[in-house]
């Protein structure tokens, strides 16, 4: 038997053993929660390395240790080692901090239940020892909240002689919240899911333990997997009879290789589903009260990626057309070509004193907006820090926007 009960972990010290996928999924939740998450394992997923240095969490770049967990107000045992997930439990009986271990529940002294979310209301469900019973019920309850029904989700079929799929999920900018119906759904009922560090990790978070979750993050300046790769395990998972998920942030279809990926599984004979979501082009400035068009302001958005600057032999954007246009330019990919692409807008005609917004961390807590011009974009990028991911605005929208509150989780 269980007792229920919500830690409120905000600012209180986590400790997570581990670095793997499901300690990633762990994280994820963990830091919804605004817990100061410490990592220790000699090696984390591309997608939790992402997370290091912005400061959401600590990595302690080593393998267990006695007296890691002091200080702690909760742990989590997530490594492949048997051993070492009981040592943690163990020094976390003596120090009396509760600990999910999460190669042995009947070991673990807490229990993570399946969490859903409706606006400010948390739905928490234990399923008596059946994980995936519990997240049927949490479905079922967030569904009946959502549509004013409360009905069980249908039971899983078995997978023999079952016909694999793959869906592309749009993920949005990164606020759960922001999935569309339909995403949710394909996650909820996925036997593999694909996901990018931009993807939503809070609906990672609550996912059942038996979901295969393969990091397919591509850090700027950092470790990714290629493309090609991504594309053979959609394809070799749906082929095996699985339901299968790739999880990215924005549209899929905007900047998101999805066209690659839907033609492959096409080739392959593999059924696919594209599921749209918020571009971050459009929903990010929106949630920074930034419209991309404006009645008697501007008719016309174009939207770009910055990954490679002006004149690099890849561009095929018309850098000279968008220096003549009037309208708004959003660039998407573009922190670290800010200052080439803002100069190029320049000397081909717009200008230099042009409002800019840089939205950061666009739907999520840590929003933040900084203003500034064409002609000092260079220096504000650089003074304020600012890191992808980033979305920003160019045109005289920028100057029609409150100042509006960063979403609250």
């Amino acid at each position: 038997m269980v007792y229920p009960v919500g830690l409120r972990l905000l600012d209180r010290r986590v400790v997570v053993v581990g670095g793997g996928s499901v300690a990633h999924r762990r994280v994820a939740g963990l830091l919804e929660a605004r817990a100061r998450v410490t990592v220790v394992s000699p090696e984390v997923t591309p997608a939790l390395e992402a997370l290091v240095e912005p400061g959401s969490l600590t990595w302690v770049r080593r393998r267990y240790e006695p007296g890691d967990l002091d200080g702690a107000w909760y742990a989590v045992a997530a490594t492949d080692d048997p051993a070492v997930n009981a040592a943690v439990a163990e020094e976390a009986e003596r120090l009396r901090v509760f600990c999910a271990r999460a190669d042995d529940r009947s070991a673990s002294s807490v229990w993570t239940p399946a969490v859903g979310r409706q606006g400010d209301l948390v739905v928490g469900v234990h399923g008596g020892g059946d994980p995936q019973r519990a997240v049927g019920v949490r479905d079922a309850v967030v569904a009946g909240l959502t549509d004013g029904s409360i009905r069980d989700r249908a039971a899983r079929e078995p997978e023999g002689g079952r016909t694999g799929s793959v869906v592309l999920v749009g993920g949005g900018p990164g606020d759960p919240g922001l999935v569309t119906v339909r995403g949710q759904q394909a996650v909820a009922q996925a036997d593999v899911v694909l996901a990018d560090h931009l993807a939503p990790q809070g609906l990672l978070a609550s996912l059942p333990p038996e979901v295969e979750v393969i990091d397919a993050s591509k850090l700027p300046r950092g470790r990714s997997m290629a493309q090609e790769q991504i594309n053979a395990l959609l394809v070799e998972h749906a082929l095996a009879g699985k339901r299968v998920v790739r999880l990215k942030g924005g549209d899929p279809f905007v900047f998101g290789r999805g066209m690659e990926e839907l033609e492959a599984c096409v080739a392959a004979g593999v059924p696919v589903e594209v599921v749209p979501g918020v571009t971050s082009a459009i929903g990010v400035p929106g949630l920074a009260g930034i419209p991309v068009t404006h009645r008697g302001l501007t008719h016309e958005f174009v939207v770009v990626s910055g990954h490679v600057p002006p004149g690099h032999p890849q561009s095929l954007v018309d850098w000279p057309a968008l220096g003549r246009l009037r309208g708004t330019v959003v660039v998407l990919m573009g922190v670290d070509t800010a200052p080439a692409i803002a100069a190029a807008l320049v000397e081909h005609g717009r200008a230099p004193g042009t409002p800019v917004a840089v939205v950061a961390d666009g739907s999520t807590p840590t929003q933040r907006v900084v203003r500034t011009t064409l002609a000092g974009l260079a220096r504000t990028l650089a003074d304020e820090g600012i890191r992808p991911p980033a979305v920003w605005v160019v045109g005289d929208v920028v100057g029609l926007a409150p100042r509006l509150d960063p979403p609250t989780a």
